[in-house]
């Protein structure tokens, strides 16, 4: 018996919807996987360059490393071992062209040439706060305090650099009582979101942004001029020591820095002569009008280095990263005490 006509003609409409309909769900499942396949390999590709990077900078780490040690080996052979920026490990490099495209660079900054905060914590002394000038500070106190006038922008004044470091002695020392004009929990609990000191020595430059009275700007045109490494503070090296750095070396009881001209005549004459050891550099005569109290502050002079700071920049397919390296050399061992992706 044969089927009406109407009725086949339904059944024919009906499979023609029920192949759309496989064909449309096919189609999305097709965009769908396409989709993910895409994110997939994306994520793959990116694992894969960040792990090709991260190779090219801890090669950079590497290389550093053995120009630290063969540094170490030619001052063996030294009668006095010294660092300075004439070694191998200070001098500038070019960016390194990669095989696969791209280019990597890198360059060492020894951090003894730097301030070290951690030297600002010291145990109260009898008479420091009816102390006057310099006297009633540490010398490394002092110094900090020199060197906070020798920023060009912003600039900052004899009372708000003390403000500033006897606020950065509370945040290291391991009790509660604030200096005369530091900061201790109570300033602190002040501010929003409130939160509380430290107590120990700064892993971190970027602490300081923490700290009461240290502004960003502030912040900025200090970063450059002070570590936290070692956290067992040492020596400043004379033969690296930044131009700044160099004017906060001064004695003088009214916690004055060098002039800009003084510390351009120490730089120069390092440049050009050198200075045979510590002694020379504290008989320059810049140091005329303070010569019979330079004593207090050869104790934070020194001639070498222990620790560097690498930075290192790679570009992969126009990517870009970087690495900040922190690497402790003693005698033949070169260690990396931190490495982070962002300013140490």
């Amino acid at each position: 018996m044969r089927c009406p006509p109407c009725r086949a003609g339904g059944q024919r409409g009906a499979a023609l919807i029920v192949a759309m309909l496989v064909f449309a769900l096919c189609t999305a499942l097709i965009v769908a996987m396409k989709g993910e396949f895409t994110r997939f390999y994306q994520r793959g590709a990116n694992l894969f360059l960040s792990e090709q990077a991260n190779a090219y900078l801890r090669g950079a780490e590497e290389l550093a490393s053995l120009a630290l040690l063969l540094d170490y080996d030619q001052d063996q052979n030294r009668e006095q071992p010294r660092d300075d920026l004439g070694e191998i490990w200070a001098q500038p490099t070019a960016p390194y062209a990669l095989d696969e495209g791209g280019w990597l660079a890198g360059g060492l900054t020894d951090l003894a040439g730097r301030f070290n905060l951690n030297s600002l914590v010291a145990p109260a002394r009898e008479g420091d706060s009816a102390g006057e000038g310099a006297a009633r500070f540490t010398a490394a106190q002092a110094q900090f305090i020199r060197l906070l006038q020798t920023l060009e922008e912003p600039q900052v004044g004899q009372q708000e650099a003390i403000l500033i470091t006897e606020s950065i002695g509370d945040w290291l020392d391991p009790d509660g009582n604030p200096s005369p004009d530091g900061a201790e929990d109570d300033y602190y609990f002040g501010r929003s979101p409130a939160y509380r000191t430290a107590n120990r020595p700064m892993a971190s430059v970027s602490e300081l942004l923490a700290v009461a009275y240290v502004t960003p700007e502030i912040y900025a045109a200090l970063r450059d001029l002070v570590t936290v490494w070692p956290q067992t503070p040492g020596p400043i090296n004379i033969h690296t020591a930044p131009e700044p750095v160099l004017r906060s070396i001064n004695a003088d009881d009214d916690l004055g820095p060098l002039s800009g001209s003084d510390g351009q005549a120490l730089l120069a004459q390092r440049e050009e002569f050198g200075f045979a050891n510590v002694e020379e550099f504290l008989s320059h005569p810049v140091f005329d009008q303070s010569r019979e109290k330079m004593e207090k502050v050869r104790t934070l002079l020194g001639e070498a280095s222990t620790c560097f700071l690498l930075e290192a920049q790679v570009e992969v397919a126009d990517r870009n990263m970087r690495l900040y390296s922190v690497l402790e050399r003693r005698q033949r061992s070169v260690n990396a005490l931190v490495r982070a992706n962002g300013s140490l």
